[in-house]
């Protein structure tokens, strides 16, 4: 099944992908093979027709759509675990799986298997891995999937920032770095960026003054700029001044951005960080707030003032979580003028954590619920970006943190 689907996927659209792995899986005992991908907001599981969601035809009688919370297949996405759903009198079920590239998750795959049949729920999580990656190598050459994934219109703005972003959620053996960004449609100047480095891992949240394509555009050049100077080995402290030099280059409107850089040693432990202006950083340690990672801060990147930060330092403990995050968190306010706050930020993504739920999952929940405070409109951009570290040799509490019991 693998090898053919393999085989096939090198000419093979998005459009083609969902009959292709029916028709694989069935061959070894797989049937009823269908995929569901999530949409941008992760809210609802969209059936994936190879067609776009507007497009005629029959789907058969599967549900075009399923809400995440409430269903089987929302609990096999929240959980990133396989879910048995429903039984049949011949001895078969209804299996859904999550299916992730790495520890990013795109959507659920079902499949109708023999209930007690072991091999075959190995070969649907098999068959799901590889679904991850062919929707990952064409996901972004297909205008029907990037429809599929979108529940209403995007502004320009946000479409630049979608196709510059990283994935929203990474895992290796020592670090999990999940984040969540909000309002997806009509994100203005926030953004955010990881990337991995040997044993450094290098991440930034920025904020762009104003709310339209132009704020967009300069977040735009403060992330490229972050990304060429780290490239060429600067420092943190070099690279923002790349930023400042290119964001005076290049737009001469009197726009900044305030901004977090960050390093990571994933060896020691060692988090670096100077802030730009910018909200200060937390950390999470053993299920309680710690601390705030107070350090003199420089003046928003742009704005020629030349007030450089200091470049300060902490020592991690495994486990610990560093959280990044703009203001547009903490400030949403619900129709009564009532803040969010800091305080219940922090007080969420700790009860989460209580409960077992992954990062990615507790950020999930956590823009839903500002949504919610908010009366599902946000009037500034929100994003937060959490780095998890379980040491040097961490494997088995990454997975643990992923994959709650």
């Amino acid at each position: 099944m693998l090898r053919e689907l393999v085989a096939a996927s090198h000419l093979m659209s998005m459009e083609q992908l969902p009959g292709a792995a029916a028709r694989q899986a069935a061959d070894v005992g797989l049937h009823d093979v269908v995929i569901y991908v999530v949409d941008l907001q992760q809210t609802v599981l969209r059936l994936l027709t190879g067609k776009g969601p507007d497009a005629g035809g029959d789907p058969g009688e599967e549900s075009r759509e399923l809400k995440i919370e409430g269903t089987i297949a929302g609990r096999a996405y929240q959980t990133m675990a396989p879910v048995v759903g429903q039984a049949f009198d011949d001895g078969t079920c209804q299996y859904w799986l999550p299916i992730l590239d790495g520890t990013e998750r795109i959507g659920v795959l079902r499949a109708t298997i023999r209930r007690d049949d072991a091999r075959h729920r190995e070969d649907a999580q098999y068959l799901a891995g590889l679904v991850a990656l062919i929707v990952v190598s064409k996901g972004p050459y297909s205008d029907s999937f990037s429809r599929l994934v979108r529940t209403r219109g995007m502004t320009v703005s946000a479409e630049m920032q979608w196709r510059l972003l990283p994935p929203l959620t990474f895992a290796n053996d020592q670090v999990v770095i999940s984040a969540a960004l909000e309002p997806a449609y009509k994100l203005g100047g926030d953004t955010f960026d990881y990337a991995l480095a040997g044993d450094t891992v290098h991440f930034g949240v920025f904020d762009a003054m104003g709310h339209d394509t132009r704020a967009g555009l300069t977040a735009s050049l403060a992330v490229a700029a972050f990304r060429n100077g780290r490239l060429q080995g600067s420092g943190l402290l070099e690279t923002g001044q790349v930023i400042e030099d290119v964001l005076a280059e290049q737009d001469r409107s009197g726009r900044f951005v305030t901004a977090v850089l960050a390093e990571l040693d994933l060896r020691s432990g060692v988090l670096s960080w100077a802030s730009y202006g910018h909200p200060t950083p937390i950390v999470i340690r053993k299920g309680r707030w710690v601390t705030s990672l107070e350090c003199r801060p420089g003046t928003p990147l742009g704005t020629g003032l030349g007030f450089a930060p200091r470049l300060c330092s902490e020592h991690l403990e495994p486990g610990d979580r560093i959280v990044l995050y703009t203001d547009g968190i903490v400030e949403a306010r619900d129709p009564d003028k009532r803040e969010f706050g800091l305080d219940r930020f922090v007080d969420f993504l700790i009860k989460r954590n209580a409960d077992g739920l992954s990062a990615p999952e507790t950020l999930r929940r956590l823009v839903h619920s500002i949504l919610e405070h908010h009366a599902g409109r946000l009037d500034d951009d929100a994003t937060v970006l959490l780095v998890e570290w379980h040491g040097s040799t961490g494997k088995a509490s990454v997975m643990d943190s992923l994959m709650p019991a």
